[in-house]
């Protein structure tokens, strides 16, 4: 996957959304920094020009600056990776700062986080009425805090617009605008391969899910009514003057 999308994508990121569609987890805060490591050096080994960011997940970043400091340059030393994220807008400001000036760079992410969304009560939209003044001030904050990009995710397409205008980092949307500088969907749902659900925000480019079922299935019948193997896919007996032989 990280070799299809390095030849066709400026930015490979490795989100923590991996617990869900890889995994089967319920929500991103079940992933462990542990599993974003693994899913990181396995991302890296394919992608040779995008630049390269990993997803800080849930309890990794948010105790202290130091913390994060520890974990995320844990991230960038074992995976190769280019950058970071992490989700949060004013509260993450100061934990921002601390990881540039010291070396990390860090991508951040306002507007429905994710991780936050027991507070949040559900995968609701963010920045609506009197809310959007929140989330500019988020944006506004992390942008004066070092981020070099920040993710807008479920915010009206209005304000997307107007944080775009407001800061002098790339904004990259998910479920936000077209307007935003760049955008970026899990890469499971875009392909068709993580159906369990569609946000609204998803376009689907491929059906890979439903290609696989259909190639497993004629996969198991063949195998139960022993037209597969076909003789075709086994060797012969190297005796056998006749077809391939296995060398």
């Amino acid at each position: 996957m990280a070799e299809i999308a390095d030849r066709h994508c400026d930015l490979v990121l490795v989100g923590d959304s991996v617990g869900m569609v890889l995994h089967g987890l319920q929500s991103t805060t079940e992933v462990t920094l542990e599993m974003m490591i693994m899913h990181g050096k396995a991302a890296r080994r394919g992608v040779k020009q995008a630049l390269l960011v990993i997803d800080m997940p849930f309890g990794s970043y948010e105790e202290t600056p130091e913390q994060a400091f520890r974990n995320a340059s844990t991230i960038i030393r074992e995976t190769g990776a280019d950058a970071v994220k992490l989700e949060g807008g004013v509260h993450m400001a100061e934990t921002i700062a601390f990881l540039v000036r010291r070396g990390i760079p860090v991508m951040a992410h306002v507007g429905l986080t994710p991780q936050s969304v027991n507070v949040f009560g559900g995968y609701r939209t963010q920045g609506q009425g009197e809310d959007s003044r929140r989330v500019l001030e988020d944006a506004i904050a992390v942008t004066r805090a070092g981020a070099f990009s920040i993710v807008l995710e479920k915010i009206p397409a209005s304000l997307a617009d107007e944080i775009t205008g407001a800061i002098d980092i790339p904004t990259i949307g998910i479920g936000a605008s077209a307007g935003c500088d760049g955008q970026v969907l899990v890469i499971d749902d875009l392909l068709g391969m993580f159906t369990a659900f569609k946000p609204k925000f998803v376009k689907r480019y491929g059906t890979l899910g439903e290609a696989a079922d259909t190639a497993l299935a004629a996969y198991a019948r063949e195998v139960r009514d022993r037209s597969f193997p076909a003789p075709e896919h086994v060797f012969p007996d190297k005796t056998s003057p006749a077809g391939d032989h296995d060398t």
